[in-house]
């Protein structure tokens, strides 16, 4: 009995993380069900970071809230797409690997055009 207690509550915090990668947050965005199928594979074997993982590790790092995120698959290589708030009002557009939670691209709009978007420190 133990043995299928401690199976259905790997499936239920595996399900549970899940629904926090595909849409029980409200910046979560996938372009169709099949992503919705890629991302949630992907998770329950371990392949790509929960989405809360990645979230609080850049809304620390860019010191911002995530307004919208993207979970893509390109050239085989998982990705977040996320578009953050930074706390002085600035948005910026991170392309973060979602294996390791590396940061792969940052861009903001500014004048004289993009800039680094990581706070000095």
């Amino acid at each position: 009995m133990v043995i299928c207690t401690a199976h259905f509550l790997r499936r239920l915090a595996l399900t549970g993380l899940a629904l926090l990668l595909l849409g029980a947050s409200p910046v979560l965005r996938a372009d169709d069900h099949g992503s919705h199928e890629l991302a949630r594979q992907a998770l329950e074997q371990g392949r790509v970071l929960p989405l809360r993982t990645v979230l609080e590790k850049v809304e620390r790092d860019y010191q911002g809230q995530a307004l919208k995120v993207e979970f893509e698959q390109d050239d085989g290589r998982f990705l977040y797409k996320i578009r953050l708030l930074q706390s002085d009002g600035r948005m910026v557009k991170l392309k973060v690997d979602a294996v390791d939670g590396k940061v792969l691209e940052i861009k903001r709009k500014e004048r004289g055009g993009d800039k680094d978007a990581h706070p000095r420190r």
